[in-house]
């Protein structure tokens, strides 16, 4: 089954990655604040890659 707010947080950043530039600073907030949820709840492998994330949607901005 795997772990469901790492998964919702892969979803939103990439829908992040996917926005418009008219909506992606509402998707970037978004995604953000799934990779909050997931962080507490993560394995260190998972902590290690949803930081990897945080980083892609920091170059985004």
């Amino acid at each position: 089954m795997g772990n469901q707010l790492f998964q919702e947080a892969r979803r939103f950043v990439e829908m992040a990655k996917n926005a418009n530039p008219e909506y992606r600073e509402s998707a970037v907030g978004k995604a953000k604040n799934a990779l909050s949820s997931a962080f507490a709840n993560s394995t260190v492998a998972e902590q290690s890659q949803l930081q990897e994330m945080q980083t892609e949607l920091e170059q985004m901005q």
